[in-house]
């Protein structure tokens, strides 16, 4: 139905702009899009007229069908038709040694002689519903821009997109959605909540925490570093450059070069910015002879890691080129390594259960043999495969099997969690590496007297501080529960007579652990809750004469909106409680109009 759209968008283009050179119109998860060049460009104000000529061709129900041309007849019509960016697509076929092409055609119902009625030919190769009148609900949605072939050398087009569902209810449902997601993107409330920054000046994809981001990324550290200090890790500090020689040992120079930021020349000897951690890791490891009794050992790092990601590609806090990321990785034996990743996984389970994230699903990561990104053996990744298949299964989770998608040293699962608002991301990744150890030669001492090496988990439960935060900011709207909020309480005196009295209240609050401050400044009452509440404070603290004389003090839940009047002793003891116990208290989820 959602191809079948994309067909029908380009005949109306065609209708509108008989000039128009259509490029490529797949349907996407949830509609269509379709890449063309028209001169003068289309304007968002042009998508009612398309859509309303979209709908005269749904009503007409003209019939789909398809036929075949020889692959150089094919080409000549669309070269005839203006049609180049097909004909270029056409002599690539070609060049693949396909001697035909395929063709649809809108036909007028009743209409017999097809090749002679038809309203409208595209090359394509399917498949369509049977008329034009079973495409379902549709809106077209926005004009961007688009690159022919997704190439930034390549022309310069226009990409039309649009919804299509089954019905109007679940059309209106994902417009919804849409919105909601708008409200809830971590770029705008970034800024709005002023918690990081950009610069040109500094460069693009390089993130800029302003205090307030920096205490949420540090409120995450600080519980990651506690909690992996309960689980046996260890934590290390590695530097942020190394000679190229390591890299040349675990293989990422050169197979990894394209994502890795140039060399830097330092005492006649290449030097990189470093891409990961791993390679690091296991150095420590080598330094000295290693028994089975230290296994399993569990290094931990907050690494500062640099990749080069393409510019077009960069977005946000989702894909940067300077990230610090919740690494650890573990040695223990081949028969450890099962039980091992088991833990890693119910550490993410805790995580998430903690965090509020209930939708996430894991996808286990293979290798394809046919590829020659991988390296190793073959009995070395039927080892890797199968314990990590062992590991899936026995953790009863939920997980889909990807081929061709593993690490080039080992398999991998990558965890995919679901925002409140069905934006998927993937947040972390476990894999299990039996090739780094060799690489490394990486020894420990067995039971036995035997040298036997280590298998090795990497493992990321919160992924990077850029992303993760960024997926918290847009699962819960900006509104951090109070143990991650940036600004847990805000102060906010009625009048001058009570300054005194907020600024020694600020003081036994900020002694107490919380994060506060007193709004005294001369807007009026209102205007500073409206601030507040703009920067989501999960607690306001009203304080006048009659809360002064009375030695209480009236507060209101941001989450709820409830408000309660108590003493200070009692308001600390309750917050603490929240605190402590990481409670997330969500506001009420809004809904579509019907």
């Amino acid at each position: 139905m959602r191809h079948s759209a994309a067909h029908i968008l380009a005949q109306a283009l065609r209708e509108r702009y008989p000039d128009a050179s259509l490029a490529i119109g797949p349907d996407t998860e949830h509609g269509f899009f379709y890449d063309v060049k028209v001169d003068p460009p289309l304007r968002s104000e042009d998508l009612p007229d398309l859509e309303k000529r979209m709908k005269k061709i749904v009503k007409m129900s003209q019939r789909f069908e398809r036929f075949h041309l020889p692959m150089d007849e094919g080409i000549k019509q669309l070269e005839a038709q203006g049609q180049l960016y097909k004909a270029e697509m056409a002599r690539e076929l070609k060049k693949k040694g396909e001697t035909e092409l395929s063709f649809y055609r809108n036909v007028r119902p009743g209409k017999e002689n097809a090749e002679k009625s038809a309203l409208f030919i595209d090359m394509c190769n399917g498949p369509h519903v049977e008329h034009t009148g079973q495409i379902g609900v549709f809106k077209l949605a926005s004009v961007s821009g688009a690159y022919w072939k997704g190439r930034t050398d390549e022309p310069q087009l226009q990409r039309i997109s649009g919804y299509l569902f089954k019905t109007e209810e679940e059309l209106k449902a994902y417009e919804f959605m849409v919105e909601e997601a708008k409200k809830r993107d971590h770029r705008r409330l970034g800024v709005d909540l002023e918690l990081f920054t950009t610069s040109e000046k500094i460069g693009p994809g390089l993130i800029l925490w302003l205090p307030r981001g920096n205490l949420i990324k540090e409120e995450l550290e600080t519980w990651a570093k506690a909690t992996e200090a309960q689980h046996g890790y260890q934590r290390v500090t590695t530097p942020v450059i190394t000679k190229e020689d390591l890299f040349y040992t675990s293989e990422h120079l050169p197979h990894y070069k394209e994502s890795m930021f140039p060399p830097m020349r330092v005492d006649d000897e290449n030097y990189y910015i470093k891409p990961m951690n791993c390679p690091f890791h296991h150095t420590i490891f080598s330094m000295r002879p290693r028994s089975y009794r230290e296994l399993p050992l569990r290094f931990a790092e907050y690494g500062l890691c640099h990749r080069y990601e393409d510019s077009g590609s960069l977005m946000g806090l989702m894909r940067v080129r300077a990230m610090e990321m919740n690494d650890a990785h573990i040695y223990c034996s081949e028969e450890d390594a099962v039980s091992e990743f088991l833990n890693v996984l119910k550490l993410h389970e805790y995580y998430y259960k903690t965090l509020g994230i209930e939708k996430y699903h894991m996808v286990l990561a293979l290798r394809n043999p046919e590829n020659t990104k991988y390296h190793g053996d073959e009995k070395m990744w039927k080892r890797a495969e199968a314990l990590t298949r062992e590991a899936m299964e026995t953790s009863g989770i939920n997980y889909t099997v990807e081929e061709d998608g593993a690490a080039f040293y080992g398999p991998k699962v990558d965890f995919q969690i679901v925002s409140s608002i069905g934006r998927e991301f993937t947040a972390s990744t476990c894999q299990l590496d039996l090739f780094m150890p060799e690489k490394f030669d990486l020894k420990f001492i067995d039971r036995d007297g035997t040298t036997r090496r280590p298998a090795c988990l990497h493992r990321s439960p919160l992924g990077t501080h850029e992303r993760f935060v960024g997926f918290l900011i847009e699962h819960f709207a900006g509104a951090f529960p109070l143990w991650l909020a940036p600004e847990q309480i805000r102060i906010l005196p009625v009048s001058e007579n009570v300054w005194g009295y907020c600024r020694e209240m600020e003081t036994t609050l900020r002694q107490a652990g919380f994060r506060v401050m007193v709004d005294d400044s001369n807007e009026t009452l209102g205007k500073r809750i409206r601030n507040a509440e703009k920067l989501k404070v999960p607690r306001m603290v009203v304080i006048g004469d009659q809360e002064k004389d009375r030695g209480v003090l009236n507060w209101r839940d941001y989450f709820s909106g409830q408000k309660f009047e108590v003493d200070l002793t009692s308001f600390i003891a309750e917050a603490r409680e929240e605190l402590a116990s990481k409670r997330i208290r969500p506001m009420a989820k809004p809904q579509p109009a019907s």
